[in-house]
């Protein structure tokens, strides 16, 4: 990464391990903060402690909320103090008479601070002299507990006399009572009252699952230094805030009302809005005295065992026990993978980068403030995606993952839409919706390949695994009548039982089926999208160019991995599905593939073969013979692509169109000064064998002259105007918004390693700093370190943390930029470093996984050394003289040179370049 002028970051880096610290963040608008665990408790707060508290869609401690409620709703985590003689003052900065004067001059002074992943807000208010610090957290481990600390200190030179009340919203339901039912569903709340605090378990779950016996709780706790009890309690939210009141301006508080309930609790409610309304023992602080408060917030599968909760997380010592460890279990998982270059602001933000993979394993893509779509879980694309980051942060889990993952392609090619909690589990259609993302087939090879070079593990192509079945045949065509949604979602062979085929068989099959399931251009059919979900109303006449180069692409390199397969393993034949023969057409009937209804033809007859059930029996085919047909099928459409698909500009450049829309018509072009282009379209292309080596200048040209802006970076597309009903949702979006033309980063991280990898390093070197530079760019981007989904046109970042975008640039880092990555096992050192990007002593380091070994791989540069005018000129084990073993792209490294070293440990790998 270039540097940047760091002194428009806001935030600023406090330490060597990501933390940050952020001066007066409330005064930026939409800042969130990811709390989450593997257990499955999943919050965001923001720096008015704003923010939601769920495990689930259904199971909602506090209101679900999405952005725009950040700073317009009045409940939050509230710590409200009330203080003799001056009045109620909230240690979370939200009351009436704060956010009046929050731009006065006796607003509060704030600071954030925050790390991996804990996060705290230090506030004070002058007036008063009183300073609140509340740090919060989700502690590691499986507890789905929340918990927050608040240490009130005054500050003025006078003896002050404070109640302090904690007030947390419990809303204890589904989000889908947040509008149609939340007052009927509020008449199901069980309220308990108990030494500790509050714990609501509605009587009933009252969601699209039906009316069912509920037995999920939901509980907020809490114990003053010392585990002195709160005094009393507040339950019901309205006799909390009074008539005429509000959670900004409570009654009770203002008032300093005495609770109706005291100390112990042992009262029940029902039937009313719960909060979980603490009230502690008043106290007097000395000037400069300290006192300090532990909440937890708790969601249980039943009631909750109190006393356990309040044992293990209710007390200032074990709330920094915790935090501790929270701390070094995130650093860990992060840590993993390390860069070190001429900029440690970089280095640091991409910490927050290599982050963001298993967020998104963890919140799907739901659960964040901007977020706020979505039910839970992820879709099929972001399975495969995801595992790019997993291959290099965490690499012993990704075989069964891969593995489990196969289990989701359905027989005609397609694949599962909905998918389960637990990995492998994916779930017959619940909404009746037929649809097919035609891109889908293309990503499991491409992960699936990353594997391969990553492990060398070839035997994992011949692993038998099941496909899914359900009511949907012919690519979503056709209904399967005889479909029992009772029965078990296997595809079964004519004999009743489970088919299963190697994992060789399902990725041919994902990519030999789109190549016949063609439009009248001979490009894919679009069908319900590809990788843009926008480009969705174009299903039955749209093609989509961009990904017909995708698998052609996919194809040549299943040709060249089936010959590896025979000169590594010794494999001649291969037994498929005998219904998959008639795919492979040019083993025994071939197909012209100019003939647009030829091929349509085949692809009929195959679905007729193979009707959501297969025969069972298996047909051996020569593995040669089979890779021939995926190279002949492969460069047809290299060929076909480069004659019909390329746009020459009157401006001396050229790119290739992407899309035909419903009416049949190319999507990409120039008329004198309108220029419709995709930034997709050129990505695909060149980042597989679609784009020929001459093309390549001519679409960059194209790109820096029509798709980018030093605004806000690449945009998706050019501004096509009008909404565009004959292609796709996306177009009736603003001009520079999502994925209407905005800088969507999944897309420009993907430019950039594209370029990487045909060489175009100043190129691709340009696209990465310009997402840096943007999301760095507080000024404009306010958000915390890590990458957006998208920049909008103001350029803000936009759905920030949880974007597959987050994968690619870590994988674009280590195994491009450093070139640190995988041939079919081997190691192979590959680096595109320009000499800016070494250190003062001329080095350059990452560290990473490789052979179940970690590895510090520390490039040393001769003065003025960079990419294309230098070599690796030899390289170091340990401090021992590594043989070095060239090929075309760099220096080979055997694998079992490095499986011979110590598991434990990190093992330096020195290169000089010279």
């Amino acid at each position: 990464m270039n540097a940047v002028n760091h002194s428009k970051t806001g935030w600023v880096f406090t330490g060597s391990n990501g933390d940050f610290c952020l001066k007066q963040p409330d005064r930026s608008s939409f800042l969130y903060f990811p709390l989450v665990n593997e257990g499955g408790m999943m919050s965001s707060i923001s720096p008015k402690l704003h923010g939601q508290v769920t495990s689930g869609h259904n199971t909602f401690l506090t209101p679900p909320l999405s952005v725009e409620d950040l700073h317009n709703s009045r409940a939050s985590r509230n710590f409200w103090v009330y203080v003799d003689g001056k009045g109620a003052w909230s240690a979370a900065g939200n009351s009436a008479r704060q956010n009046a004067g929050m731009y006065g001059e006796e607003a509060d002074d704030t600071e954030l601070e925050a790390g991996l992943l804990w996060h705290r807000v230090t506030r004070e208010s002058r007036e008063l002299g009183i300073k609140a610090e509340i740090t919060s957290f989700v502690p590691a481990g499986n507890d789905k507990v929340e918990l927050m600390k608040v240490v009130l200190t005054n500050t003025s030179t006078e003896v002050l006399a404070v109640t302090p009340t904690a007030a947390v919203p419990l809303y204890a339901r589904s989000a889908d009572d947040l509008r149609d039912h939340r007052h009927v569903t509020s008449l199901l709340n069980r309220i308990y009252t108990s030494a500790h605090g509050i714990e609501v378990q509605p009587a009933l779950s009252f969601d699209e699952r039906g009316h069912r016996v509920n037995y999920t709780s939901y509980g907020v706790f809490g114990a003053a230094e010392g585990g002195d009890q709160p005094t009393g309690f507040f339950p019901v939210q309205e006799e909390f805030i009074g008539e005429g009141g509000s959670l900004d301006w409570p009654e009770a508080v203002v008032l300093n009302r005495e609770p109706q309930i005291g100390a112990g609790g042992g009262v029940h409610r029902e039937g009313y809005e719960a909060l979980g309304g603490l009230r502690f023992a008043g106290v007097s602080l000395q000037p400069g005295q300290s006192m300090s408060y532990v909440l937890v917030l708790a969601i249980g599968s039943e009631r909750i065992d109190i006393a356990a909760l309040m044992d293990k997380y209710g007390s200032v010592r074990a709330f920094d026990a915790m935090l501790q460890e929270n701390k070094t279990f995130w650093a860990d998982k992060v840590n993993t993978v390390e860069f070190h270059t001429s900029d440690p602001v970089a280095d640091q933000w991409m910490k927050w980068v290599t982050l963001q993979p298993v967020l998104r394993r963890l919140y799907g893509n739901s659960f964040l403030p901007y977020h706020d779509y979505g039910r839970g879980g992820r879709g099929w694309r972001d399975l495969w995606q995801d595992c790019l980051a997993l291959l290099i942060m965490e690499p012993g889990d990704v075989r069964s993952l891969l593995l489990n993952n196969y289990a989701g392609v359905r027989i005609d090619g397609s694949n599962a839409t909905i998918i389960g909690q637990q990995p492998g589990e994916f779930i017959a259609d619940r909404n009746n919706i037929p649809r097919v993302w035609m891109d889908h087939g293309a990503w499991p090879f491409l992960t699936t390949m990353l594997y391969l070079d990553q492990s060398g593990d070839l035997d994992f192509l011949l692993e038998q695994q099941s496909y899914f079945r359900d009511s949907f045949m012919a690519r979503c065509r056709e209904r399967d009548v005889s479909w029992d949604a009772s029965a078990d979602s296997m595809l079964q062979a004519a004999n009743g039982e489970p088919y299963t085929g190697t994992i060789l068989e399902h990725i041919l099959l994902q990519n030999l089926v789109p190549f016949f399931n063609v439009g009248e251009h001979n490009n894919i059919l679009l069908e319900g999208a590809d990788w843009n979900d926008g480009l969705d109303m174009a299903a039955q006449r749209g093609e989509s160019v961009t990904f017909t180069s995708f698998y052609a692409s996919n194809l040549l390199d299943l040709s060249r991995l089936l010959r590896m397969l025979k000169e590594r393993k010794g494999i001649e034949t291969l037994e498929l599905a005998e219904e998959m023969a008639l795919l492979l057409d040019s083993l025994h009937e071939a197909v012209d593939y100019e003939s647009v209804s030829d091929k349509r033809g085949r692809l009929d007859r195959y679905y007729a073969a193979a009707p959501n059930r297969v025969s069972g029996v298996r047909a051996e085919l020569a593995l040669d013979s089979i890779a021939d047909d995926l190279a002949r099928k492969a460069e047809w459409i290299f060929d076909h692509l480069r004659r019909n698909e390329w746009i020459q500009s009157a401006q001396g450049d050229g790119w290739f169109n992407g899309y035909y829309n419903n009416d049949g018509e190319r999507v990409e072009g120039e008329s004198g000064h309108n220029v419709r282009m995709t930034l997709t379209g050129q990505v695909f292309p060149l980042l597989g064998h679609a784009a020929a080596p001459e093309q390549i200048p001519q679409i960059i040209a194209a790109v820096e002259r029509n798709l980018y802006d030093e605004k806000i970076g690449y945009r998706l597309n050019s501004n096509f105007g009008g909404i565009q009903q004959n292609l796709g949702r996306a177009f009736g979006f603003a001009f520079g918004h999502k994925e209407n033309g905005a800088m969507f980063s999944h897309m420009t991280v993907m430019y950039g390693n594209a370029l990487y990898k045909r060489g175009y390093v100043k190129e691709g070197r340009k696209v990465l700093d310009s997402l840096y530079s943007l999301s760095v760019n507080f000024e404009l981007s306010r958000m915390y370190p890590g990458i957006p989904e998208y920049i909008s046109e103001q350029g803000r970042g936009m759905y920030t943390y949880l974007t597959g975008s987050a994968s690619w640039l870590l994988l674009t880092m280590v195994t491009e930029v450093f070139g640190v990555k995988g041939k079919l096992g081997d190691l192979l050192l590959q680096p595109k470093l320009m000499k800016d990007q070494f250190d003062q002593n001329g080095k350059a380091s990452v560290r990473t996984i490789f052979a179940e070994r970690q590895l510090d791989v520390v490039y040393t540069a001769a003065s003025g050394a960079e990419y294309g005018g230098c070599q690796i000129h030899s390289v170091t084990l340990n401090g021992a003289v590594v043989t070095l073993q060239r090929v075309s792209e760099g220096v080979l490294i055997p694998r079992s040179v490095l499986t011979a070293l110590p598991e434990e440990g990190v093992h330096l790998l020195q290169v000089e370049l010279a």
